[in-house]
């Protein structure tokens, strides 16, 4: 009999300890196995982290240990599902963010290795059916016999399906002529791309990737002016690493980029590529993961959760865009990429590159100190000149008229030009649909989400209002709910009212528009890129998603429809945003030959985010926006962590958060400044009213070491639910 330490499925901070039961069955049983128990009369999904034998009898153990020890039910796998390295990372994730090791191995592995009930549900091993000749004698066969076995004599090998004589085929495999050979299917369809022709280096490059070689620091940051050739040193590299028996990962943060680091390196490196992200199907998951674990591709390409491929021998991590705060999950565990992948490097004695044209606050300032290797790319391919740029003032009305109040006298001219030309342009709005709110003239009502109090927005090709938070939907109505009034206003626009406006003034000109609403479809995002690519239109409209890490070579004027969007969030990190969205997609303009131009509309022009982004000038950013940060003891002069109360009674929540804000300003009256509690942005989500608390401090462990004991202190409330985010982005 063996007694099994496990972990049960459910992430609550009062279950994050090991469960004992005991194993009596015949099946081989190991740490990393996952097997099925009965835990509070509920059959639900351990991971063992532990093993031993015993000669006790139960009654014994029960007897030593204090508690009715239960039975495994059964042990699903036969095999570790993570190495020793992942596992030991996924203690040091959990540490760091005080998480729970459950929540963080579920984010570590695809669905259908996942510890929890719904992998059953979850995709399997897919096989392919080969028919291979296994002995070639024509003797006794028929003529039809004849043709098929001298067809898979010829060919080599044939896939069973596709063929149709399958009584002939069994007579083959009955007199063991041939035989069937399974498998495993790749059900992700890696496009196949000609080889990529290598580009003669520049110097500029060539330093950087000779200086990265030469170094024995762990951490380097690569700061690029956009399109000054970062992805190139990333290919060089990589190839490097390889030519050593290494493995490389690349991150980037976005799928819409992942097509376009996807064809880089495929073109590049062939089979020896996996792909990693979000997007993907759970069998598409599960088979890269299996090919990954499996040592048949030595590079990963993919999204945030990539960062835990199980990749051995890893000598080089990347992460392109690094500033981007997709790389830190919003959700428990709440985990950063960048802080993973350093911890990951440590462990395989590997480098992390992380590459930016904006980087973040942080990794600068780390970079200033000296605690990341600091490298540069100061021009464009080329010597390219940066587009010239011209901030349009929108609150001046010489620059608008009534013929369209979204784009002014400039954006229309030089649109205009572009398409004369035959050339590309890009149009940004930071934000998706027709109208961001929907509001009643007559009584005031304005149209919320009812799980979170935010206003609806307005989506006119479905005829839907949307939820941006939470995904909510509900029908577009003609009446306002509350008066019964036909006079419902329509304020803000974006990207889909963009479309439409572009289609007024300019109607011969073709169109695509990628947001997360035209991207739902997750083939799509690939096939509108490289439609733009192919010049299969003159002008791309969208959010975020189009401004940072493509390369349209025809593509000579970017258009900031409304810059202002984003700055009067309540976010200490809004100017910083602001300057990296402008200042990427600015940088999409006069990437190859031809020179590029940009226009940034505005109601706030001599803001200093957007006067900064115009001139493509970081360097001045960073000292201004450092100097903000200061004074209000905000990162990277301090540390955050925020701690967020939530439960059904709002009065209960109220109580508690007061409750746990006089406990922290007993426990750390020397160690951090504590704020709140505040109303978050969302104050109310999934029938639970929320409250927040911010800590900012200097010193690490200490404030780690009271929040842990918090956690523990409040795990048994089912009144409340506590959660804990280290180095939050929002609250």
């Amino acid at each position: 009999m063996k007694i099994v330490e496990l972990l049960i499925e459910h992430h609550n901070y009062s279950l994050n300890r090991p469960f004992s039961y005991v194993y009596k069955g015949n099946k081989s049983i190991d740490k990393g196995y996952r097997v099925l128990v009965t835990f509070n009369n509920q059959e639900l999904v351990g991971y063992v982290l532990n093993v031993k034998d015993t000669t006790k009898s139960v009654s014994e153990l029960e007897e030593e240990l204090g508690f009715t020890v239960s039975e495994i039910v059964d042990v699903i796998d036969s095999s570790p599902l993570l190495s020793e390295d992942l596992m030991e990372l996924a203690d040091k994730v959990s540490d760091y963010y005080l998480a729970t090791k459950i929540s963080v191995l579920q984010s570590m592995l695809p669905p259908s290795l996942s510890p929890r009930r719904s992998f059953l549900k979850a995709p399997k091993i897919a096989y392919d059916q080969y028919i291979e000749l296994e002995k070639y004698d024509e003797e006794d066969l028929t003529y039809k016999q004849i043709e098929l076995l001298r067809l898979i004599r010829d060919e080599g090998r044939i896939l069973k399906k596709e063929i149709k004589q399958v009584s002939i085929l069994n007579k083959l495999i009955e007199k063991k002529l041939v035989k069937i050979v399974k498998e495993e299917k790749r059900r992700l369809e890696i496009p196949e791309y000609e080889n990529s022709e290598k580009v003669t280096l520049t110097s500029d490059q060539i330093n950087v990737i000779n200086e990265f070689k030469n170094s024995d620091d762990q951490v380097y940051l690569l700061e690029g002016v956009t399109g000054s050739g970062k992805s190139e040193v990333y290919l060089t590299l990589s190839e490097e690493y390889l030519s050593k028996g290494k493995s490389v990962l690349v991150l980037v943060p976005e799928i819409s980029l992942t097509p376009m680091m996807m064809r880089n390196y495929i073109s590049r490196f062939h089979d020896k590529v996996a792909i990693l992200h979000s997007e993907l199907t759970p069998a598409e998951k599960y088979d890269e993961y299996r090919k990954i674990a499996s040592g048949d591709c030595k590079i990963v390409v993919g999204a945030r959760s990539a960062i835990f491929a199980p990749l051995s021998d890893i000598g080089l991590i990347i992460l392109d865009e690094e500033h981007v705060e997709s790389y830190k999950q919003d959700v428990p565990p709440f985990y950063h990429a960048r802080e993973v992948a350093i911890m990951r490097a440590e462990m395989h004695h590997a480098k992390v590159l992380l590459g930016s044209a904006t980087p973040s606050l942080e990794s600068r300032a780390r970079a200033g100190k000296g605690v990341y290797h600091f490298l540069r790319l100061e021009k464009r391919i080329n010597n390219q000149p940066l587009p010239k740029t011209t901030i349009v003032n929108l609150g001046d009305y010489h620059n608008i008229d009534k013929e369209s109040y979204i784009f002014s006298f400039k954006l229309r001219e030089q649109l205009k030009k572009t398409l004369t030309n035959h050339n590309q342009a890009i149009l940004l709005i930071n934000r998706r649909g027709f109208a961001s709110s929907v509001s009643c003239r007559s009584c005031g009502y304005i149209f919320k989400c009812p799980t979170c109090s935010i206003p609806l927005t307005y989506h006119r090709s479905d005829l839907m209002l949307k939820c941006h938070h939470c995904n909510y939907v509900e029908p577009s109505m003609d009446n306002c709910p509350m008066c019964g009034s036909k006079y419902l206003m329509r304020s803000g626009f974006g990207t889909e009212r963009i479309e439409e406006e572009v289609h007024k003034l300019f109607p011969s000109a073709r169109t695509l528009r990628l947001d997360s609403d035209s991207a739902k479809i997750r083939t799509k995002i690939p096939s509108i890129v490289e439609a733009f690519r192919r010049k299969e239109a003159d002008i791309l409209i969208g959010t975020q998603m189009i401004a940072k890490g493509h390369d349209f070579p025809d593509v000579t004027l970017v258009g900031i429809v409304m810059a202002d969007i984003g700055l009067s969030l309540p976010s200490y990190r809004s100017s910083e945003r602001v300057f990296q969205l402008i200042t990427q997609a600015v940088g999409r303009s006069g990437r190859s030959d031809k020179k590029g131009e940009a226009i940034i509309q505005t109601y706030s022009p001599s803001h200093y985010a957007i006067t900064m982004a115009a001139r493509q000038d970081y360097e001045l950013f960073y000292k201004r926006e450092m100097e903000s940060r200061k004074a209000q003891s905000f990162p990277p002069y301090t540390f955050l962590a925020s701690v967020t109360v939530s439960g059904k009674v709002e009065d209960t929540v109220i109580d508690n958060v007061y409750r746990l804000i006089d406990k922290l300003n007993e426990d750390l009256k020397d160690e951090a400044i504590i704020l709140g509690p505040t109303t978050p942005f969302v104050p109310y989500e999934n029938n639970n009213h929320i409250r927040l608390i911010l800590l900012k401090y200097r010193h690490m462990e200490k404030v780690r070491e009271v929040l842990r004991k918090l956690v523990k202190a409040n795990a048994q409330k089912g009144s409340i639910a506590l959660s804990i985010n280290i180095d939050p982005y929002n609250f």
